[in-house]
C-alpha cells in the first residue's frame, strides 16, 4: 500500500518528504488523499520547484488546515517549537484570498472512509416516466478533524432511509493510468493530458450552430422577417395536426362562416371584468380577437400559460354577423410527438455554470469531479459509469465573466476575461483526452449577449482552443452524438416564463423546458429580460425533435423524461449568489448529471 502511494506521486513527477509521506500514511483514507493531493498540486496553482519535494507544509495548505506543531507520531507529545510554521513556504496571493473569501467551498479534503449514499431516482425526479436512476453523494468533511462539511448537524443524511446501498471509497478501485502532458511550447503553462490527438472514433456531428450564421442589421425590416421566419416554421409544424390541415388565414374568413381552423401569434392576452381571458392574435393578413370563457377550466388553464409571441392552433366559433369576435373551443400547441428511446452503449456528462472566477465558485468539488471523471475516484461502480463517459456537454457560463451585473468584480476571484479562460482550461485540460468537450456560451461568457450567441471567440478563451478534445458551438446549440440528438440550450428565457406565467418558478424548471418544446420554442417573448437578436431567421425555433433537452442558468438541477425526451438541467458548481439570496433562489451545487448507456445518474461531489 505504502509503495503504491509512493509511486503514484512519482508517475506524476512529485516526490514527498518524510513528513508529508507520514500524513498520508496516517489518514483514514490515504488513496483519496493521494489523488486529491495530485490533482491539487497539477492544477496550476502550485510550481514545479514544489514537487521536490513536496513539504508538510504544502500538505495542510492544500488540506486547508494548521500545521501541526507536534510530532505526528506522537499526537499527546508537548509542543516543544514551532520550527515546522517558521519553515511554511510562502504561498501566492491568489491562493491565500481564495481560503479567506472561500471558507464554505475550501473544505478539507476528505480524510475519512464515510460512505456513499445512493438513491432511487424516483424520490427526486418527477418524471412521467420510470427511469432506473442512481444518486450518488460524496461524503461530507470530516468533523473529528475540526472542520465542518456541506452537511452540518445532519446524522449521516437521515433524508435515506434504511435501505440505501453504502459504499467505501477508494475500494477496490483499478482506476485507468493516464498521465499528464505538459506542452513546453504552450504560453500558458498548463499542465494537460489532451493536448494531443485522441484514436478515438466520434460519431459527432454539429446539427445546428449559428455561429457563423448570425446576421441582423437593426432595421425594422429584420424584425418584420424575424416574426415572419418564427411564424412559418411553427406554421409548417402544426400544419400536420389532422385538425388544422385546413387552417386558413384571417383574411379568407368568411361573413357568415362559424367554424374556424386558424394558425396564429399571440399579440396581447388580457383578463376581463368578468374574468374570462381576452387574446388578441395576428397572422400575416390581419388580426383577431377571440374569447376564452371562465367556465371552461381546462381550456382556461392552456390560455394562462400562453405568452405574448409564440405561434398555436385556434378552433373557434366565430360569432354572427359583422363581429370580428370569436369564442375559443381549443388551443393547440405544436408540441413535440413521442420518440422511442434512443439505445445507448456510452456516456454523457452534462454540466453548465461552473463560473470559474467567481469567489463562490467551488474548487475543490470541481477537483473531485475531474478526479472521477479520470476513473481515479471513487468506488467501483462509480468508475465504472466513469468509464463509460465518451462525452462531457458544458451549456454556458463555464466562467464568471467581467462586467455581467453592477460591482460584479466585488465578488470575483479572477478579474480578467482571459485568466478566466486560462484557469478553465487548466481545469478541463486535465480530462482524459478520449473525452470530447462541448462548450456553448451562456449570458457570462465572452460572447454576445443577444440570443442566438454565436461561440465564445478564441481571442478569449485561446487556452481552451488549443486543447484538441474540445468543440464549440453557439447558444442553442444541436449536436448528434453518436447518433443521440441533444439540444443545448444555456436557458435564459427561464426568467421571463417564471415570471410571466403564474405557478412557473426557476425551481421546476423542468416544466418550464416541457413548456418550451410544446411551444417549439425556446425564448418565445421577446422584448423583455431576455435579449433576442432579430435574425433574418429565427434560430430558436425547435425544428427537430431532439432525445436530450440540455439546459442551465437557474443553478438548480432537475430531470424528467417528456415523451421520451430527457429533459436535464445540470445546475451549477458554484454556492448561492447575493442576486440569489435576494430572489431566495436556492442552488444545488455539484449536482453532476449523467446518461449512463441511457439511464439518467446524478453523483454529487460536495
Amino acid at each position: 500500500m505504502s509503495s503504491d502511494i509512493l509511486l503514484k506521486f512519482a508517475k506524476k513527477g512529485i516526490n514527498l518528504s518524510p513528513e508529508a509521506y507520514k500524513m498520508i500514511l496516517e489518514s483514514d483514507d490515504s488513496q483519496n488523499l493521494t489523488s486529491s493531493l495530485i490533482v491539487k498540486l497539477k492544477s496550476g496553482d502550485y510550481d514545479k520547484d514544489d514537487y521536490v519535494s513536496v513539504s508538510k507544509e504544502i500538505v495542510c495548505e492544500i488540506l486547508g488546515i494548521d500545521i501541526p506543531t507536534t510530532d505526528y507520531n506522537n499526537k499527546n507529545s508537548e509542543n516543544n517549537d514551532n520550527k515546522d510554521i517558521n519553515n511554511k513556504p510562502p504561498s501566492s496571493s491568489i491562493r491565500k484570498d481564495s481560503k479567506e473569501d472561500n471558507s464554505l467551498q475550501r473544505e478539507t479534503i476528505k480524510e475519512n472512509n464515510e460512505s456513499f449514499k445512493t438513491i432511487d431516482e424516483k424520490e427526486f425526479n418527477k418524471s412521467d416516466e420510470t427511469e432506473e436512476s442512481l444518486k450518488t453523494n460524496l461524503p461530507p468533511q470530516d468533523e473529528k478533524k475540526g472542520k465542518k462539511g456541506l452537511y452540518d448537524n445532519q446524522e449521516e443524511n437521515k433524508e435515506f432511509d434504511a435501505s440505501e446501498i453504502r459504499y467505501n471509497p477508494g475500494t477496490d478501485i483499478k482506476p485507468e493510468k493516464i498521465e499528464n502532458i505538459k506542452n513546453p511550447k504552450s504560453k500558458h503553462s498548463i499542465y494537460r493530458r489532451n493536448m494531443e490527438k485522441t484514436n478515438v472514433n466520434y460519431d459527432f456531428q454539429i446539427i445546428q450552430d449559428t455561429s457563423k450564421k448570425s446576421y441582423t442589421s437593426g432595421e425594422i425590416s429584420n424584425l418584420i422577417s424575424y416574426f415572419s421566419s418564427r411564424y412559418e416554421k411553427v406554421s409548417k409544424i402544426l400544419l400536420q395536426r389532422p385538425d388544422l390541415k385546413v387552417a386558413q388565414k384571417i383574411e379568407d374568413i368568411g361573413k357568415d362562416q362559424t367554424d374556424l381552423a386558424l394558425i396564429l401569434m399571440v399579440n396581447e392576452v388580457r383578463t376581463t371584468k368578468n374574468g374570462h381571458k381576452l387574446i388578441e392574435f395576428e397572422d400575416d393578413t390581419g388580426q383577431i380577437p377571440i374569447l376564452v370563457s371562465k367556465d371552461n377550466d381546462e381550456l382556461m388553464s392552456e390560455a394562462e400559460k400562453l405568452v405574448k409571441d409564440e405561434v398555436v392552433g385556434i378552433l373557434a366559433s366565430k360569432m354572427s354577423g359583422d363581429n370580428k369576435l370569436a369564442i375559443a373551443n381549443q388551443i393547440i400547441h405544436p408540441d413535440v410527438p413521442r420518440i422511442a428511446k434512443k439505445e445507448m452503449d456510452f456516456g454523457i456528462v452534462f454540466l453548465s455554470d461552473v463560473h470559474i472566477g467567481s469567489k463562490t465558485f467551488l474548487p475543490e468539488a470541481f477537483e473531485r469531479f475531474i478526479m472521477w471523471i479520470n476513473c481515479e475516484y471513487g468506488n467501483e461502480e462509480q468508475v465504472a459509469i466513469a468509464k463509460d463517459v465518451k462525452y462531457l456537454i458544458i451549456g454556458g457560463d463555464i466562467v464568471d465573466g467581467i462586467g455581467v451585473y453592477p460591482n460584479q468584480e466585488k465578488e470575483l476571484e479572477i478579474k480578467d476575461i482571459r485568466q478566466q479562460y486560462d484557469k478553465a482550461a487548466s481545469y478541463l485540460g486535465q480530462i482524459r483526452k478520449d473525452i470530447k468537450i462541448i462548450i456553448s456560451p451562456g449570458n457570462h461568457d465572452a460572447s454576445r449577449v443577444a440570443e442566438p450567441q454565436p461561440a465564445v471567440p478564441e481571442k478569449y478563451a485561446n487556452a481552451l482552443y488549443e486543447l484538441d478534445n474540445v468543440e464549440f458551438i453557439s447558444n442553442p446549440g444541436y449536436v448528434s452524438l453518436d447518433g443521440v440528438k441533444v439540444l443545448i440550450y444555456h436557458g435564459r428565457s427561464f426568467d421571463d416564463l417564471a415570471m410571466s406565467v403564474k405557478g412557473f418558478s426557476h425551481e421546476r424548471n423542468d416544466i418550464l423546458m416541457e413548456e418550451l418544446l410544446k411551444k417549439r420554442h425556446l425564448a418565445p417573448i421577446y422584448g423583455e429580460r431576455t435579449p433576442l437578436a432579430s435574425e433574418l431567421e429565427d434560430y430558436l425555433v425547435i425544428e427537430d425533435v431532439p432525445d436530450v433537452f440540455h439546459t442551465g442558468h437557474v443553478h438548480i438541477n432537475t430531470h424528467r423524461v417528456y415523451n421520451g425526451i430527457h429533459l436535464i438541467n445540470s445546475g451549477t458548481f458554484q454556492t448561492q449568489t447575493e442576486f440569489q439570496k435576494i430572489y431566495n433562489i436556492v442552488p444545488t451545487p455539484a449536482e453532476v448529471p449523467i446518461l449512463d448507456k441511457g439511464v439518467y445518474k446524478q453523483l454529487k461531489f460536495v
